[in-house]
């Protein structure tokens, strides 16, 4: 797999309409970055997933990022990152997944916006 590239995973509910328009009920993709382990005496380099775009329409949430996890480990990720944005909720407890060290925080020139709830911000930078 090149770096940086995008990994995208649908799911078999594929459906086409009687315009001959597909469209897929779900799907979950993600991006790589490289990541340098320092000052290890084994392991240089560390192969992390970002969880980028999801949609789950029919499959649940748990069961499609849980074959998003199976696609990543396959694929020789050693870890797999998701934000808590979105409907992000539905599975990041119910997966293990563990709340990071710190609060990413993003400046937006000239944008005016109140405090909201991770489940109504759906924004992420690369």
């Amino acid at each position: 797999m090149f770096p940086n590239l995008l990994s995208l995973n649908v799911s078999p509910n594929i459906h086409l309409t009687e315009f001959c328009f597909l469209y897929f009920s779900d799907f979950v993709s993600f991006y790589t970055l490289p990541s340098t382990v320092m000052h290890h005496p084994v392991h240089k380099s560390l192969k992390a997933a970002y969880s980028f775009y999801n949609v789950s329409t029919k499959t649940p949430w748990i069961e499609l990022m849980g074959d998003a996890l199976v696609s990543a480990k396959n694929s020789g990720f050693d870890v797999f990152n998701a934000l808590d944005l979105m409907e992000n909720k539905k599975f990041l407890e119910p997966l293990k997944f563990g709340i990071g060290d710190g609060y990413l925080q993003y400046y937006l020139y000239n944008w005016r916006c109140p405090s909201m709830p991770p489940n109504r911000i759906g924004l992420v930078l690369q």
